[in-house]
């Protein structure tokens, strides 16, 4: 089964989608199977950063069932053997406001592609398809840059999305689902005390499920005189999701990435040696270790001292 990770961010033009084709590019080129997959409904441009200016097929041809499988949208990328595309959808109102039985369908028909990696490209901001598509994965990414609106808009994805998260686990008319709804939270200890003030039952449940919850952060566009708003962006996400944050690397601001759009080809490929190549290298590392620690880690056999007593609730 291919390690689902996705990509998002609290408002667009930060990067993203140059950021998931990078990584994506990396990761191939490390010999893993990759799919990238573009998910952001109504808004979708990956292909254009391959020059793959009109797809054969979208992803709008599985939407409206013109294709039974995902797999018949894939589109290979001529840049290396490893990747392949799916291109996703037209900017139609269909398309945009996605009915839930057909995001459902979607989700689910995602764990049946053939690949190591799946890297998801969420649309900016933070509808819930926005939300749904970053939470289906098994590691999280976010992008942000330096200019306080973008940290600002993180630290809200960041927080809607653990709050989303834990109404994942309850009915939508539970009464824990409407008590979560309605209020906003400094930290994600809040939203399990909610949860417990309400259901003292549920709180377990929303231990269960927000635990492992620690997105990475990858910096997109640093300069010199950018690094106060980094360092405050961090502070905030630490101090809400709680531990240490997992930053991935910090993308410098480079006019390679711009040259390497206007020939559609990642920077990585284009220009391997520019700064913001080595610090995507450096970042892609970075993730695939993650990605290798946490198989690792499902591995291991429990000691037989542990196994009557092992519980997943942190104490």
């Amino acid at each position: 089964m291919a390690t689902i990770v996705s990509i998002g961010s609290g408002k667009g033009g930060v990067g993203k989608s140059i950021i998931a084709a990078n990584l994506s590019m990396l990761m191939a080129k490390r010999g893993k199977r990759v799919v990238l997959a573009d998910l952001d409904v109504g808004g979708a441009d990956a292909h254009i950063l391959f020059g793959m200016l009109n797809p054969p097929r979208t992803l709008t041809d599985f939407i409206d069932r013109r294709v039974d499988r995902l797999d018949e949208v894939l589109q290979p990328i001529s840049a290396h053997p490893f990747l392949q595309l799916l291109p996703g959808t037209g900017d139609t109102l269909t398309t945009a406001n996605l009915p839930y039985a057909k995001k459902k369908r979607l989700i689910r028909h995602f764990t049946q592609l053939q690949a190591d990696v799946i890297v998801v490209d969420i649309g900016a901001g933070t509808s819930y398809h926005a939300l749904d598509f970053f939470l289906m994965a098994d590691h999280y990414v976010t992008v942000a840059t330096p200019d306080p609106t973008s940290v600002l808009d993180l630290y809200r994805f960041i927080k809607l999305a653990a709050i989303r998260r834990v109404l994942s686990a309850f009915l939508s008319r539970d009464a824990v689902s409407e008590a979560l709804s309605e209020r906003d939270f400094s930290s994600i200890d809040e939203v399990i005390q909610a949860v417990g003030e309400t259901d003292p039952n549920a709180r377990e449940v929303a231990s269960r499920t927000l635990e492992g919850f620690q997105p990475h952060l990858i910096v997109n566009r640093v300069s010199g005189k950018s690094r106060v708003n980094v360092l405050h962006l961090k502070k905030l996400l630490q101090e809400y999701v709680g531990g240490d944050l997992k930053t991935l690397g910090e993308i410098p601001d480079d006019p390679a990435v711009t040259r390497a759009v206007r020939s559609f080809l990642p920077v990585v490929e284009c220009e391997p040696t520019a700064p913001a190549s080595l610090a995507l290298t450096q970042a892609a590392d970075a993730l695939l270790a993650a990605m290798a620690r946490c198989i690792e880690t499902l591995a291991e056999p429990f000691p037989e001292s542990e196994q009557a007593t092992h519980s997943p609730i942190p104490s």
